[in-house]
């Protein structure tokens, strides 16, 4: 087939030869001169209906290849969302132990507090007795 090069048709091989050799590239609405027999004009129409059921082949493997990768494009958004919901989850756990410690810290700031000042009011209590008592011991002094 490679070896054929003649670009006149003359003998019906070379028209079948020709067609073999360059059909694909053939326009099927505007076939060349040389292809204007019955038998060429149905070769090229049986060619025609071969390259519509394969360009149709090709149409639906690009349909199914597109519909897997969106599956599996969606199926990943799906683990993505999954992970950072999870992630939230425990943002939110670690933010409310967070906040239990902080109270429970509170909670003992203010405990201190209150022993501080019952601390210091039992103080106040002892000095104010050891004044009266102070207080009691000058006059029978003098």
């Amino acid at each position: 087939m490679n070896k054929f090069t003649a670009d006149q048709v003359e003998t019906e091989e070379q028209r079948w030869l020709k067609f073999f050799k360059d059909g694909e590239h053939l326009d099927a609405d505007q076939p060349p001169e040389w292809m204007q027999t019955a038998e060429m004009r149905q070769a090229m129409s049986t060619l025609k209906a071969f390259s519509e059921k394969e360009h149709a082949y090709d149409r639906y493997r690009n349909r199914q290849d597109f519909l897997r990768q969106q599956g599996a494009i969606e199926g990943r958004l799906r683990e993505a969302e999954t992970a950072l919901e999870e992630q939230s989850a425990a943002l939110e756990a670690g933010r409310q132990a967070l906040e239990a410690e902080r109270q429970a810290k509170e909670a003992e700031r203010q405990a201190k507090e209150v022993a501080l000042q019952a601390n210091e009011a039992a103080l106040a209590e002892i000095d104010r007795l050891k004044a009266l008592l102070q207080g009691q011991a000058h006059p029978t002094d003098s």
